[in-house]
């Protein structure tokens, strides 16, 4: 990006993370400032790179943070400071997002600034809802409007007369709070009353929700329902397709709001794993990872790993800190030597793999008493060990090996603490809408967790991904619906799935 200024008018597409441009995600990463409207992706905040300037222009319906004026003087004002400044809109930015004044106001001021298009909600949402906005059986034209004007105010740019008249498919968005006075417009100037009519909330996001009628039963539904904005609305007999190819709405998660808690570098896993199921993911991280306090120790026992007869790595996090403090100092692998390798888990294991590196012992059971039990089956008598652990790890490893003979040192890698930064508004969503499921991925989130005073929601409950974190939810007074077998993130998700068909049966 330009070290002079420049402007990206970005589109964020209408909701689905995988649904964002390469090029949107290079300049998210690189922006030093980060203009965002309420209907953008709020996880897309987590792409930026620290220090970014965040600025929340809000822009949904009638609650605007800052004015369009304000916004257009802030984005010129901060690229002319040398900025590289990205303004992030919801959809596409040249398609009922204003980004056409925007991008005027910016060439007026003489900055330099980028069009980036992005997939519009007019488009992605139908499609999400099993609805195509052009089908040769169907149409051959497709018309899009917005809803936002009042049709009943006496004067209007929709010429709703040419609209009911026009043949195809009619796609409009910002109207959900008008629809009886659009819907009545059409039948008034000649649309056949029954006209299939659906709209969809939330479209390509896992919050996702689709309600069909006709232009005379269509507003009757959507009060009923009590259908809010933000939602695009398709008129046509494309809809009836839905029923045959409404693929996006069946997946086995779909409608359930689920709670993770990793750290944020590691929720991604597990969050993709659900989102791909249907799930609507709040990412809310109640830890993060932090070097040890005493970081030279550590990069000393790291120096010194290959004198070792075993390494013992409990955490992806401590096999992840370890190997990087290691080829930051070491450039050829061979410098590890040949001590053998345990890992507790399949995580842990997968992680130390990352490194090309070869995985000698993994327990039956992924818990430290389990890596305890698989020793056993070794003479490990008078075996120098080092010990890859958290700095809050259980003596569990240490006790355990000492006691079959083992010589064990202790590396501490990592500590963790609480995580202090929401950036996306987690706990306000939270509090706000509830949960299905929080899921708990070690000790450490369920106490930090707690530790943040939420209220737990209504009709929610907890899933654990093994013992020692069951045994503390049920510290905490929260026992867990289920835990995972095996204790692994593919573990966990196949327990969340079958929970969830349990229940519907």
């Amino acid at each position: 990006m330009s070290s002079s200024g420049i402007c990206y008018l970005v589109g964020a597409g209408p909701g689905d993370l995988g649904l964002v441009t390469l090029r949107a995600k290079e300049c998210i990463e690189l922006a030093d400032v980060l203009v965002y409207d309420a209907l953008a992706n709020q996880e897309l905040l987590n792409w930026t790179k620290p220090g970014c300037e965040k600025i929340n222009a809000g822009k949904r319906a009638k609650d605007h943070v800052l004015t369009q004026d304000e916004t257009n003087e802030l984005i010129v004002e901060k690229t002319r400071a040398g900025k590289s400044v990205v303004r992030l809109k919801g959809g596409d930015p040249m398609i009922f997002g204003r980004g056409g004044e925007e991008a005027a106001e910016l060439a007026a001021a003489g900055v330099p600034f980028e069009i980036v298009p992005g997939i519009s909600s007019t488009i992605g949402g139908p499609c999400y809802a099993g609805i195509p906005v052009t089908h040769r059986d169907h149409n051959t034209q497709l018309t899009i409007f917005t809803g936002h004007e009042d049709p009943t105010k006496g004067f209007s740019s929709i010429d709703f007369a040419q609209l009911a008249k026009a043949p195809g498919t009619k796609v409009f968005v910002m109207g959900v709070s008008r629809l009886r006075e659009i819907s009545g417009e059409f039948v008034k100037h000649g649309a056949d009353p029954d006209t299939p009519i659906a709209l969809t909330r939330w479209a390509t996001t896992n919050a996702q929700k689709t309600i069909v009628g006709t232009l005379t039963t269509i507003a009757d539904i959507a009060e009923a329902e009590k259908f809010g904005s933000p939602a695009v609305a398709v008129i046509g007999t494309v809809v009836n397709e839905r029923k045959k190819i409404n693929w996006f709405e069946k997946r086995p998660l779909f409608g359930k709001r689920i709670v993770v808690t990793r750290t944020r570098e590691q929720a991604g896993g597990l969050s993709k794993s659900l989102r791909d199921l249907g799930a609507d993911v709040i990412e809310l991280p109640t830890i993060r990872i932090e070097h040890p306090e005493d970081r030279l120790t550590f990069a000393e026992m790291v120096t010194h790993a290959h004198e070792y007869d075993w390494l013992i790595f409990t955490s992806p996090n401590g096999a992840e800190r370890f190997f990087n403090a290691f080829f930051a100092t070491f450039e050829d692998a061979r410098s590890l030597g040949n001590p053998r390798i345990a890992a507790i888990g399949t995580g842990t294991a997968n992680k130390i793999r990352e490194y090309r590196i070869g995985v000698d012992l993994i327990p039956e059971k992924f818990v430290a008493e389990g890596l305890i039990d698989a020793f056993k089956k070794e003479n490990v008598e008078n075996l120098t060990m080092l010990w890859v652990r958290a700095e809050e790890t259980r003596e569990i490893v240490g006790d355990g090996l000492t006691k079959l003979g083992a010589i064990v040192d202790e590396c501490i890698a990592y500590r963790t603490v609480p995580e202090t930064e929401d950036p996306t508004g987690a706990k306000a969503r939270l509090a706000e809408q509830g949960a299905d499921l929080i899921t708990f991925t070690s000790g450490s989130t369920v106490d930090h967790f707690f530790a943040l005073g939420l209220e737990w929601p209504e009709d929610c409950v907890a899933g654990s991904i093994g013992p020692v974190t069951s045994e503390t939810l049920r510290k905490h007074g929260q026992p867990p619906a289920f835990e995972a077998h095996p204790h692994d993130i593919p573990g966990f998700t196949a327990a969340i799935v079958r929970y969830f068909k349990k229940q519907k049966h």
